[in-house]
């Protein structure tokens, strides 16, 4: 009976954590300050982001200005008031900002044109997500498997091997999204700036997932499984869109956020946006993190895996 209760609590506890860091942040979903550009006369421009309330967070610039912070990520949409208005939204920003941004200035502006820039089909637009998914999983599986084999046969799982599993997983786990890439939509890019990007996503989590097996052992599944619920619920999303708890708390460190974005504004052919260059260092320092540890004599690693 006791240990019947425990198992209840437990499968209890790990709801309310499922639904914290899953449901909860969808439940609680809502604009908050969208970085929105404007383009206008000064007098005009003045009563439009006099609207909005604290959904949108206004810029007025020039045109060639708004459309450069655009490919930079760093607003969502831009309005440029004329005959016609036009709305300008971007397949290269995350679709969650995008259809919130082109849903609120459509509606400021009634019988604003929309232009789209960087066209994203369905695929393009669902890839980013779909491959950090697919390298965490994959890569996650294999590191699972090594030690469980490994243990069962009584072996301890040397340098080598270890290095090997990393750097297949990558070579493995850049083919098969690759795959997906061209089934899904055979118009998608797959240069070596792409394939390039998507073997550091997947070298970086094999390299991270297999140091935290090694230290804590089959242990460490218990937090890297459930980890990738965090994709599409926090990296699926823009932080103006999230609470501002779930904001700090799980969209600022999630690795997620950073594979995503940068594979969407490489797919997209905005590779020069910050946003890159921010991944490219996060992914780099995880990658490097992971290896110091699976390159640690085996008399300093708890598990002397």
């Amino acid at each position: 009976m006791k240990l019947a209760s425990l198992a209840a609590l437990a499968g209890a506890v790990i709801a309310v954590v499922l639904g914290l860091v899953t449901v909860g942040v969808q439940a609680t979903a809502g604009p908050h300050g969208l970085p929105v550009a404007v383009v206008a006369p000064p007098a005009l421009a003045q009563q439009i982001t006099a609207h909005g309330g604290e959904a949108v967070s206004w810029r007025v610039t020039t045109r060639d200005e708004a459309r450069k912070l655009l490919d930079d990520k760093e607003v969502y949409g831009v309005l440029e008031l004329g005959q016609p208005a036009t709305v300008v939204v971007s397949g290269a920003v995350n679709p969650a900002g995008t259809q919130a941004v082109q849903q609120l200035l459509t509606t400021a502006v009634p019988g604003a044109r929309v232009e789209t820039v960087h066209p994203a089909s369905t695929a393009g637009r669902t890839a980013p997500l779909a491959v950090s998914i697919l390298c965490w999983l994959g890569s996650l599986a294999a590191g699972a498997v090594l030690l469980v084999a490994a243990r069962r046969q009584g072996q301890e799982i040397r340098l080598g091997a270890r290095l090997v599993r990393v750097f297949a997983s990558g070579v493995l786990m850049t083919a098969v999204p690759a795959g997906f890439l061209k089934l899904w939509d055979a118009s998608l890019p797959l240069g070596w700036d792409v394939l390039g990007f998507v073997f550091l996503v997947a070298t970086a989590f094999a390299a991270v997932q297999g140091a935290l097996l090694r230290l804590f052992g089959l242990g460490a599944m218990a937090v890297l499984a459930p980890l990738y619920l965090l994709a599409p619920a926090v990296a699926g999303q823009v932080p103006e869109l999230l609470h501002p708890a779930y904001r700090v708390a799980l969209w600022s460190w999630t690795p997620f956020r950073f594979s995503t974005e940068g594979l969407r504004s490489v797919l997209q052919g905005t590779g020069g946006a910050p946003d890159v260059t921010v991944a490219l260092w996060v992914l780099g320092a995880l990658l490097a993190a992971g290896l110091v540890v699976l390159l640690v004599p085996k008399r300093f690693s708890p598990r002397g895996s």
